[in-house]
């Protein structure tokens, strides 16, 4: 479970929070004439990347405050917390580690065993 500090409330526990996608997406300028791909581009593409990420928060059992917040998305480590409308802080970005719960290495998968048929059943 994570502790999410919220910048009014203080620390509280995640389920107090509602995820609300990422920072610092520019509504455009004149919706009106974007073509259905520009206007689905907007709404539907964003990054993902694996490290240091900048995503929206909303306190919704608490102060009922958006937030931005600094995640690790590997790690789930908060960089910084900072109220919307700021830039995104400067903050150092390690290298994203190579093994995890999202490794799609070889060593992540486990083999299926062959499943056999219960006695007296035909195939």
């Amino acid at each position: 479970m994570l502790l999410i500090p919220c910048p009014n409330c203080g620390p509280r526990d995640e389920t107090e929070f509602h995820y609300g996608g990422q920072a610092h997406v520019p509504y455009p300028e004149n919706p009106n004439e974007l073509s259905d791909t520009e206007w689905s581009r907007y709404l539907f593409y964003r990054e993902n990347p694996k490290g240091i990420f900048a995503e929206r928060w909303v306190h919704s059992t608490g102060c009922r405050q958006w937030f931005n917040m600094l995640r690790d998305t590997v790690t789930y480590d908060i960089q910084a917390v900072y109220p919307m409308g700021v830039p995104r802080p400067a903050a150092p970005v390690p290298a994203a580690a190579d093994t995890g719960t999202a490794s799609t290495g070889p060593a992540s998968t486990t083999p299926l065993s062959p499943r056999t048929a219960p006695e007296g059943a035909t195939k």
